[in-house]
């Protein structure tokens, strides 16, 4: 059987720990109870009588009932549970418990400080859940007001549509006035305003809600500069380039507006699209307000069983009947009496059914409640078959590249310019997944929770064993593929087919990746596919989490985009017929493209950065893209140096990778991990941290300050052959691929506690419909 502490750890939210009641340190306490009422009981006395009488049972048994009919004569007289209301400044009241011994217990000192600690956790923990109650019910309110604007907003869209002559229906959104395609003449609104319509009679409603229409009769209660007192401003968040560009523009046509007074803005026309992505916020809203109203109610639940079990725990121990008297004082309590959060949760539920899901619950509950993919054996099974078959085949190929002598002087150069490049950019790709791999399953065991820091859907998101699975059937195909092509190679065909494979081999696989089919992780697929174009095109889409994360991961992976430079070219130019390899490195093009490819990873983030500084206006963001054009310039400096080697190159690529090292390692542990703390209880990390053993931080201090100096080796030169200096890049790639592996997870857990600092356990959804007021 599962003990209540294990289970506890396992189901409670991790973002709201803080918040639960601290069942681990209520249980200390018991215990202390437990080991002094063992060091105040006289030793057993021997007995000297050794018969035994045949009323020995019946006075037992009388005993016990004699205690027991005690014992529920003083339930009551134990301990009172007494409630004090105190006033928190503000209009609510707070109600805290406090616990009175009526009874003197053996060991009254350590059961006073037990129920002081447990009153001290009944009242965090009440007052915790009318703090998030409270938000959730405002939030509520907000939502539903939105949602009555959309569906008015709908109604008067479908109701202009159709009287073709009414034009696009514009709003005041904005403070300033604009021109409406609605206004008629004089005698033909004598003649309408004598039929009044359902659509006058939603604007009317709008209206007494706070939204201007223009034109209307009540808009023409203008203020002394002829604005309306309030207006509704629609927002849509600039989420992909075509509304990136729209919102810089709308913003330096209000600063125009603004120093030139005399011009007039332009009218802000709700169309069928903007409803449609208002339509799209709002239910995202919803879908998060009932999953927060989820994660509450399993807060009252989980905290419920704990004082249950720890009471039952104290009874044990005391030989005393106390919990029943505590329960009824935690039955009475906020978090448990009231029913608020589910009566909020039956109208969530009805409202989405019938808003945003045509009245089909199913339908309806599975945005609401999406179920989680549940682990397949045959994933753990197949990562297991293909594991060993990498190593078989892995095995075979260096059996036969022994026996061939690949690597012989008269063949090396042909195959490490044929084979290499292809080979190591699947290589490093696998390893890179392996270690996101080793990422998720070390974040699972540490409670950190990845999918809502990624905005993962928790029915799709992949886990440590399918990354596993991945990394395992990647691996296995590749090194099948170079088994057969040194096969080929040793059976005599030509060097023309041969040399194909590993092109063949990467066309499958981006088809694999592109496949329509619902087929191989279709979602990540597409997830992947999806971040790789917001990152392309930075800074047009607004930055996510996932976003920059993958952005940073690519600046790892410069050796496999140059391997990917490298291995185009000699494609596409033909190389593979002709075996001339020094065709594609002797052209002017191809070195300025090592310079572009080099550069483009630290440009997207460093563009994500600036994107983030115009929409957050920090200028932390600022600072962090300084970091990335520090590294784009010892990349440019590296690049140079290993075509011009002379002194001065070599002093500048010096000061350049020290200044971009040093600007690196200090956003790395300062921003990203968090430590170098001086005033931390731990020296020089954080105040919290996951990991139990405070030594592994530090040595992850240091195996990032070694590897973030690998760099070294390119000034240096450590190089004998082309073989050996083939070899030794992809040491060094994978040693920085490695360290990128071994950053994310420090990355993750900093956010991690951040989340927790905040108790932020739901996304905070945008709402498109805002009041703004004119004068302002």
């Amino acid at each position: 059987m599962v003990k209540f502490s294990k289970e506890l750890e396992a189901q409670l939210i991790p973002e709201w720990k803080d918040a639960f009641v601290n069942y681990w340190q209520l249980k200390k306490h018991v215990k202390k109870i437990k080991l002094f009422r063992k060091n105040r009981q006289p030793p057993p006395e021997l007995n000297q009588d050794f018969c035994r009488s045949i009323f020995n049972p019946i006075r037992f048994i009388a005993m016990k009932l004699s205690t027991k009919l005690l014992s529920s004569n003083n339930n009551t007289e134990i301990i009172q549970v007494r409630s004090k209301t105190m006033e928190d400044g503000s209009d609510e009241e707070e109600i805290l418990y406090q616990t009175e011994l009526v009874q003197l217990f053996s060991e009254e000192d350590e059961v006073r400080v037990f129920f002081e600690r447990l009153d001290g956790e009944l009242n965090k923990v009440n007052q915790f859940y009318k703090t998030k109650e409270s938000e959730f019910l405002e939030r509520g309110e907000i939502l539903k007001k939105q949602l009555q604007i959309l569906v008015d907003l709908k109604r008067i869209l479908s109701d202009r549509r159709r009287k073709p002559n009414a034009g696009i229906l514009p709003c005041s959104w904005s403070s300033s006035p604009c021109n409406s395609d609605l206004s008629e003449s004089p005698t033909e609104m004598n003649d309408i305003s004598k039929e009044i319509s359902p659509t006058d009679e939603v604007i009317a409603a709008l209206e007494r809600n706070g939204v201007n229409f223009i034109n209307s009769a009540s808009s023409r209660a203008m203020t002394k500069k002829g604005k309306p007192k309030m207006a509704m401003r629609i927002d849509i968040p600039a989420t992909t380039p075509t509304r990136t560009i729209q919102a810089v523009t709308s913003m330096l046509w209000e600063d125009l507006v603004i120093n030139n007074p005399k011009k007039e803005a332009p009218g802000d026309f709700i169309n069928r699209k903007k409803i449609q992505c208002a339509e799209k916020m709002i239910r995202s809203a919803f879908v998060e307000l009932y999953r927060g109203l989820g994660l509450l109610k399993t807060y009252s639940s989980l905290n419920m069983v704990a004082f249950t079990k720890i009471l039952k725990k104290f009874d044990k121990v005391s030989n005393q009947q106390a919990s029943a008297s505590y329960l009824k004082a935690v039955k009475r309590s906020h978090f448990i009496s009231s029913d608020k959060v589910v009566r909020l949760m039956d109208e969530v539920e009805s409202i989405f059914t019938k808003h945003f899901a045509n009245n089909d619950r199913k339908k309806a509950m599975k945005f609401l409640r999406p179920q989680k993919q549940r682990d397949s054996h045959m994933v753990t099974f197949f990562v297991g078959l293909f594991t060993g078959c990498l190593v078989s085949l892995f095995s075979v190929y260096i059996i036969l590249a022994h026996l061939s002598g690949i690597f012989s002087p008269s063949t090396e150069t042909a195959y490490m310019e044929t084979v290499y490049p292809v080979f190591s950019v699947f290589a490093l790709l696998s390893l890179h997944l392996f270690l996101y791999g080793c990422n998720l399953f070390m974040w699972k065991n540490a409670r950190i929770n990845d999918n809502f820091i990624f905005e993962f859907a928790p029915n799709t998101a992949l886990k440590y064993r399918d990354a596993f699975l991945i990394c395992t059937t990647f691996m296995t195909s590749v090194v099948g593929a170079m088994v057969i092509h040194l096969l080929l190679r040793i059976g005599g065909f030509s060097p023309t087919h041969v040399d194909s494979i590993p092109g063949i081999l990467l066309l499958i696989f981006i088809a694999l990746l592109l496949c329509p089919l619902d087929i191989f992780y279709r979602p990540t697929r597409f997830c992947f596919l999806r971040i790789i174009r917001n990152i392309i095109c930075s800074p047009f889409y607004k930055v996510l989490m996932v976003d920059f994360f993958m952005a940073d991961q690519l600046t790892s992976q410069i050796p496999l985009l140059r391997h990917l430079e490298s291995t185009a070219c000699y494609f596409l130019a033909g190389s593979f017929k002709t075996h001339e390899y020094a065709t594609c490195k002797n052209g002017k093009l191809y070195r300025q493209l090592a310079y572009v490819i080099s550069f483009l990873p630290y440009y997207w983030r460093a563009m994500q950065c600036a994107r983030r500084w115009f929409d957050e206006n920090d200028l932390n963001h600022l600072a962090n893209m300084g970091k990335y054009v520090s590294a784009m310039v010892a990349a440019g400096a590296r690049l140079t140096y290993a075509t011009k080697s002379n002194h001065l190159w070599f002093s500048v690529v010096l000061v350049t990778s020290v200044v971009a090292t040093v600007y690196q390692l200090y956003w790395d542990f300062v921003r990203d991990w968090g430590l170098l703390n001086p005033n931390s209880k731990n020296p020089w990390l954080r105040d919290d941290l996951i990991l139990k053993n405070k030594s592994i931080y530090y040595l992850s201090i240091a195996l990032n300050v070694v590897l973030r100096v690998a760099w070294i080796e390119s000034i240096m030169r450590f190089r004998i052959d082309p073989v050996q200096t083939h070899l030794l890049d992809f040491f060094l790639a994978s040693l920085e691929v490695i360290r990128r592996g071994h950053w994310n997870f420090y990355r993750l857990e900093n956010e991690h506690l951040n989340n927790v600092g905040k108790f932020r356990a739901v996304k905070t959804v945008p709402l498109p419909f805002r009041e703004t007021d004119s004068e302002g």
